[in-house]
């Protein structure tokens, strides 16, 4: 899992679930922390027996089999969003974010775990 100290999102999000799962103290001799990249690879490596990450950032990781995501009750979605910056070029931008949009690309996010909005 990502270090909660390294300040990434994932990290910190378990262990307040954790907490609030009130498992906290059990799990916590258990952990591999690492402070980026792609904690799969722990398990990969077999250092560990579970990653619990974005699933964009477990598809990668060869030697791993995707379980799921977590449960709706317990899930943190994730959300980026896009705008343009009032001295960009427009057009350029606007190519783009309607690129990001278009029906193909879309697939392809999904294809790497990510999800249009809804």
């Amino acid at each position: 899992m990502i270090d909660p100290a390294a300040g990434g999102s994932s990290g910190i999000y378990l262990a307040g679930l954790f907490e609030r799962l009130g498992i906290a103290d059990q799990v916590k001799g258990k952990l591999v922390l690492q402070a980026g990249g792609y904690v799969a690879e722990q398990v990969a490596q077999g250092k560990a027996d579970i990653a619990l990450h974005q699933i964009s950032e477990l598809l990668p990781v060869s030697g791993i089999t995707l379980v799921g995501p977590l449960p709706p009750s317990i899930q943190n979605e994730t959300i980026y969003a896009a705008g343009v910056a009032a001295g960009a070029p427009r057009p350029a931008a606007e190519r783009l974010l309607a690129r990001l949009r278009a029906a193909d690309m879309v697939a392809v996010l999904a294809g790497k775990g990510m999800l249009p909005a809804k």
